[in-house]
């Protein structure tokens, strides 16, 4: 089974969310690549997990209709650079400073790293960028 797909292979996860076992991969992944950039940490707030940078969320990972997403806080021109693709969509709680992917179908992982990284820039501590920058 292709990791990008989702399956028929329910896990239970908190507050009745069930993920699919290709979600919950999707989410170990995600969750790999922000815990490896400074001073970030994990939370589950609101029935799934939200990626910290100090004190301000960067990346959710969560599901709108039954379906697997990953949203990302962004500036308006990274909004308008890739909102017109089919795979995202305007995050309904964020005010237009974030947007969503759908994660049940092929995407890009090249791109998810760069939209988290962005979003982890713009929300990071002087100090915490200084740090990212030494590690790069």
């Amino acid at each position: 089974m292709n990791r990008r797909t989702l399956g028929n292979h329910p896990l239970e996860r908190r507050k009745g969310t069930t993920l699919t076992s290709s979600a919950d991969g999707i989410l170990n992944e995600l969750r790999a690549l922000c815990l490896s950039l400074p001073e970030t940490s994990e939370r589950n707030s609101w029935g799934h997990p939200n990626f910290v940078a100090g004190q301000k969320t960067f990346v959710t990972f969560e599901q709108f209709h039954g379906r697997p997403s990953i949203a990302f806080r962004l500036g308006h021109s990274d909004i308008e650079r890739v909102s017109g693709n089919s795979q995202f969509f305007v995050t309904p709680y964020g005010r237009g400073q974030w947007l969503s992917l759908w994660v049940d179908t092929s995407f890009d992982w090249n791109v998810v790293k760069e939209l988290a990284i962005t979003s982890y820039r713009l929300v990071a501590l002087k100090r915490m960028l200084v740090a990212l920058e030494v590690r790069t």
